[in-house]
């Protein structure tokens, strides 16, 4: 028996669910199940997914997987350093509409939602999530636990740092192979921002352009 858990029973391990269904089953899997794990959750059944904490899922028998539906990025790399020292191993999820066209690296642990683009030659950390209707563009370097809300728009030759935040519908300029923008480790870019310019670590910006808010702690 494979086991597949989703990390995380709010609403967007709810969104994610079914995608993991699906794509289970247009690779013909057999003898597998896929349930929630949320150690705050007091329900044993969420939209007809069995719900256990994480001590009974790494007590159960079979050969498990996760992926992390949090979105506190600080959270998925604690979670996920615990599970992969107990020998359980991440799984990507990408919806079956989501687009990756030619020549990129995407690393494990992944969460690709419906109508998600990855266009050319772009290289993506672990434990990434794409909300609905974002894309990387080309020769995009994306670092490990970044977080894209619904409808992100990163254009080309763009560096986003670890743990990086870029909110629903901000779009980010297209750099250049010399030149490219830069978000700065643990940055936050507001909803709505239109970056133009590079971003420092752990600092907040929003707008048209996007300015600088405040800093954030790391």
């Amino acid at each position: 028996m494979k086991i597949y858990a989703i990390v995380g029973a709010g609403g967007f391990g709810r969104e994610v669910a079914p995608l993991v269904t699906e794509m289970l089953g247009k690779a013909n899997e057999n003898d597998f199940t896929i349930i929630f794990v949320d150690d705050n959750s007091k329900e044993e059944k969420i939209n007809g997914y069995s719900v256990v904490d994480t001590e009974a899922f790494v007590k159960m028998e079979g050969e498990k997987f996760f992926n992390i539906t949090i979105a506190n990025s600080k959270l998925r790399q604690s979670i996920s350093e615990k599970l992969v020292s107990l020998g359980i191993a991440p799984f990507t999820i990408s919806a079956m509409n989501s687009v990756n066209l030619s020549h990129n690296i995407i690393s494990e642990g992944a969460v690709l939602c419906p109508f998600t683009t990855i266009t050319a030659n772009a290289k993506i950390g672990k434990y990434f999530h794409a909300n609905i209707y974002s894309y990387v563009a080309h020769d995009c370097v994306i670092g490990d636990f970044v977080t894209f809300a619904p409808n992100v728009q990163c254009n080309g030759n763009v560096v986003i740092e670890d743990h990086a935040y870029i909110g629903t519908g901000a779009m980010i300029r297209q750099g250049t192979v010399d030149r490219p923008i830069i978000i700065g480790e643990g940055a936050v870019v507001g909803m709505g921002s239109v970056v133009t310019k590079s971003v420092e670590p752990y600092t907040t910006v929003f707008g048209n352009p996007a300015k600088p808010l405040r800093k954030v702690s790391s």
